[in-house]
């Protein structure tokens, strides 16, 4: 059984799909070079990242009252290295809005 959120299931299943353009990205990826941080998938070569919300219903996440300054700090780090972030909701996967989020991300990504 995988600890996958649905969102993130869609999203792996999508990237496999022989409709999507770009490369398969790294699931978990740890991006941080001494804190634990990782991200739900990296594209580590362009650094672009997706994030799919919502760990305040599937793992817990940082949501609590007063915790959202961890993600806070998580995402304004990997902004500091360079990365581009996409956060999106479960519901948002394989949406119009998030294909053209991915498309802008790899044509601006390093």
């Amino acid at each position: 059984m995988s600890n996958k959120s649905k969102g993130e299931q869609e999203f792996e299943y999508m990237t496999k799909s022989t409709e999507w353009k770009y490369p398969v990205p790294e699931s978990e990826y740890r991006f941080h070079p001494v804190r634990r941080w990782r991200f739900d998938f990296a594209f580590p070569d362009r650094k672009i990242a997706v994030e799919i919300e919502g760990g305040q219903y599937t793992r817990g996440g940082h949501r609590g009252v007063g915790k959202s300054w961890l993600d806070m700090d998580k995402f304004n780090t990997a902004q500091t290295m360079g990365w581009i972030v996409l956060r999106v909701t479960p519901q948002m996967v394989g949406s119009d809005e998030f294909l053209s989020h991915i498309e802008d991300a790899f044509r601006l990504g390093s």
